[in-house]
């Protein structure tokens, strides 16, 4: 046996199986799904914007699809988009010539299928001609509720769905392409068009903070790194949101979150090296300092506390959880927000492009869960809003994913090690490893979960449309 060899297999780090990645997406645009995903047939532009946005990652969308194709896939889009603004994510319940007021409730507009239209529609190249821009603009106004949060579809005037920051992401993310970040009315081929609450909205989400520094779906709730990510991207899209390097002074009641160094506090502690869901739990090696090799210590000294004292540990989260955000008055919960008590300091993490490659770290969603792939975007992005990306160990991550959750046989990524790949897991494994640089994938816009290049589209859409302002 070749000794150097093997030490040489064992030390290089694993790669993206580009070949292997672009036959699974490949497969996915050109043939019929698995029977696994029948269950998904009406949730089809989110499996549509995952398989372009992915190719797109690849750069390799115009090589697998033809002109031809791409413009059908665009105008599949279109066919959902409702006379009344937003899109649907399928054709299935639409009654076409039979539509009418009646049966009209059963086909509605869809908040989340309407920002991955849209989005996916950049992706394609479309110049937006189509788009029924002030329709769609309407429709999201009559989508937020009185608190402040977003539902899902609008039925006979009602907005149904859950109130969760997933809704509230994509309401602000459909917003953000069709006017900018800009608050206010809007004056569009000369009506005046009323915006969203966006300060209801914003309190919304500050209410939902945990005791801890994450954000949840709702006042008093456990927090959760999906949930941080959409509420942390939405501020984003609204022009509100308050990034770790703010000096506590410079915080302001208007923005979001309360305090962006708790919210980093919170996410360092979802890197952890319990990677297999079928393990027993050892309390020892869960927290996220075995991860990064950080110490309880040296934590304090990237976000220190003026009083010496462990942060939060004075308070304590409500056993209840109220049914929505009205529970209670907003001056009564904005008295229970603590006052930022540290400020940043320069971080005494190793580098993440350090000689760090023996680590296998993923991330997790929730305190003492085991790492799952979707968890290296929500939790990873989440570092790059706030405007924190080396605040956890890029090469770790990049490892789990590459080593561990990457299928050797079919391409794209499973849930956890050893799972088959599916599309959800597949694309955000694809943009997890976009955020730590990795080799073959093209750079990703963290707040917007799709290419740098495809959200400079939206520039010249704005352009034309008169939309003032840059890119953020």
């Amino acid at each position: 046996m070749d000794h150097t060899k093997a030490v040489d297999d064992a030390t290089t780090p694993p790669q993206l199986d580009k070949k292997r990645q672009v036959k699974y997406w490949t497969r996915c645009v050109k043939t019929l799904l698995p029977f696994h995903y029948i269950g998904l047939d009406s949730n089809r532009m989110y499996m549509g914007y995952f398989i372009l946005a992915a190719l797109d990652l690849l750069d390799v969308l115009e090589t697998v699809c033809s002109e031809t194709e791409r413009r059908d896939f665009a105008d599949w889009i279109y066919s959902c988009q409702s006379v009344d603004g937003g899109f649907k994510m399928w054709r299935g319940t639409d009654f076409g010539d039979q539509t009418n007021d009646l049966n009209r409730k059963w086909d509605p507009a869809n908040v989340p299928a309407t920002y991955f239209a849209l989005v996916a529609l950049l992706v394609l190249g479309d110049d937006f001609k189509r788009v029924k821009r002030r329709e769609t603009l309407h429709w999201l106004r009559k989508m937020q509720r009185p608190d402040g949060s977003f539902g899902e579809t609008l039925v006979n005037g009602q907005i149904e769905g859950g109130r969760d920051p997933r809704y509230g992401y994509c309401a602000t993310g459909a917003r953000y392409i069709l006017r900018g970040a800009r608050s206010g009315p809007l004056t569009l081929d000369g009506e005046d068009i009323r915006d969203i609450d966006v300060d209801a909205f914003v309190e919304c989400v500050r209410l939902a903070e945990a005791f801890d520094g994450g954000i949840a779906d709702q006042p008093y709730n456990e927090p959760h790194a999906g949930y941080t990510y959409c509420s942390l991207g939405a501020l984003n899209f609204v022009g509100r949101l308050q990034k770790a390097d703010l000096r506590p002074s410079q915080l302001s009641s208007r923005y979001g979150p309360s305090n962006p160094q708790e919210v980093v506090r919170w996410l360092v502690q979802r890197q952890t090296e319990h990677i297999d869901p079928d393990a027993s739990i050892d309390s020892d090696t869960i927290g996220s300092n075995r991860t990064s090799k950080v110490t309880d210590r040296e934590l304090e000294n990237i976000l220190p506390n003026n009083h010496g004292a462990p942060p939060n540990s004075e308070q304590t989260p409500s056993q209840t959880a109220p049914p929505d955000h009205s529970f209670t008055s907003a001056a009564a919960a904005k008295s229970q927000i603590r006052k930022p008590s540290y400020t940043p300091q320069p971080s005494t993490l190793p580098d993440h492009d350090s000689a760090t490659t023996a680590i296998c770290a993923g991330m997790n969603g929730r305190v003492n869960k085991t790492a799952d792939t979707c968890y290296a975007w929500w939790s990873g992005a989440s570092f790059h809003v706030l405007g924190q990306p080396k605040l956890y160990n890029h090469a770790a991550v990049q490892n789990y994913l590459l080593e561990k959750t990457q299928n050797p046989v079919l391409g794209g990524f499973g849930k956890f090690p050893g799972d088959a790949p599916d599309l959800y897991h597949s694309y955000l494994g694809l943009t997890a490893l976009s955020l730590v640089g990795c080799e073959g994938v093209k750079e990703v816009d963290a707040g917007m979960c799709v290419s740098r290049n495809a959200k400079g589209r939206l520039k010249g859409v704005w352009e034309r449309w008169g939309v003032e302002g840059s890119l953020n």
